[in-house]
């Protein structure tokens, strides 16, 4: 890790924003029309099924449970990963700070473009192989995320130290 990484540098603006205290509103004591909260639609349910088809639903036949064929428990086949649009974004509040690595082929051979929020400049890597450009999103991604939850932590401890050291008073 350099200490230029742009990766570093956006966790780093990450954990800055998330690091501020924000105190919860209080609740308004009078209510004003034009700011009143929106009802929420209520949730649609799917109709019911017509009379025709219900009533060709019929109960199974009665078999008792020792005479039951055992259900195969196979998994069901892996299908191979299409490295040609293969892509992972990073962790993150905001998506203008979020990193995102897509692959992309080229006369058959593979580059992961690597942005920062939308509309950036990518940084190009390759060119590679199909399955190390796949390994490469996923161990970009993975590191993105470690150091996420390092800087996440990080905070946290220190937001529990501060509220458990002693409070200067003007009492005196």
């Amino acid at each position: 890790m350099s200490k230029n990484d742009p990766t570093d540098n956006a966790l780093a603006a990450i954990a800055s924003i998330l690091d501020q205290t924000i105190s919860p509103p209080e609740p308004a004591k009078s209510v004003d029309r034009e700011f009143a909260p929106v009802e929420e639609p209520p949730v649609a349910m799917p109709p019911s099924l017509p009379q025709s088809i219900a009533a060709e639903q019929v109960e199974p036949e009665h078999v008792e449970p020792e005479h039951r064929e055992p259900e195969p428990s196979e998994p069901p086949p892996i299908q191979p990963i299409e490295a040609n649009g293969y892509s992972k974004a990073g962790p993150g509040p905001m998506a203008a700070l979020r990193f995102r690595w897509t692959v992309r082929e080229d006369d058959g051979r593979y580059y992961v473009d690597e942005t920062v929020g939308e509309g950036s400049t990518p940084l190009v890597n390759g060119p590679m192989d199909k399955d190390s450009a796949i390994k490469f999103v996923d161990d970009r991604e993975a590191a993105a995320r470690q150091r996420f939850e390092h800087f996440k932590h990080e905070m946290i401890s220190r937001t529990e130290v501060a509220s458990l050291a002693p409070r200067d008073s003007d009492e005196n």
